[in-house]
């Protein structure tokens, strides 16, 4: 699990962590461009307490459930309003509930994480959920909505 808590505002995302353990991750274990529930076990759950945007599109407050849809170059983040899956094999059942499709670009690092990771890192408009595994990097830039 991961939050957030800013000045009024609170983010989670509750996520299963599996490990590398020496297997090739992406367009293996997890293949390109097949929905994948995020994480291990129970499909990612994302909390707001407030409306955001996300890479400039608007997610109001709630919990919803997040898949991807890995790629080499980029990601395709979904937020589905289906809570309580497990992993991805009814996604087909519950495409219908997606509120919120987007894309982000892959960044490839140097570093290793071995455990698959989600955390959140604070940015001039607000935070970025970043998905870490492997040598793998996804920022999701969130703004925070001022009323």
């Amino acid at each position: 699990m991961a939050t957030f808590l800013g000045e009024d505002i609170y983010l989670k995302v509750t996520y299963g962590q599996p490990n590398k353990n020496g297997r090739e991750i992406f367009g293996t274990l997890v293949p390109y461009n097949k929905i994948w529930r995020t994480g291990a076990n129970e499909a990612t759950e994302f909390t707001t307490t407030k409306d955001i945007t996300l890479n400039k599109k608007t997610l109001k407050a709630g919990t919803y459930t997040v898949f991807s849809i890995p790629d080499a170059e980029k990601w395709t983040i979904i937020f589905n309003s289906t809570l309580g899956q497990w992993g991805a094999y009814k996604y087909d059942e519950t495409k219908a509930s997606n509120v919120l499709q987007i894309e982000i670009p892959v960044e490839k690092g140097e570093d290793e994480y071995e455990g698959f990771t989600i955390q959140f890192e604070q940015s001039k408009k607000g935070a970025d959920l970043v998905i870490l595994w492997d040598k793998t990097r996804i920022a999701v830039p969130i703004t925070f909505i001022k009323k």
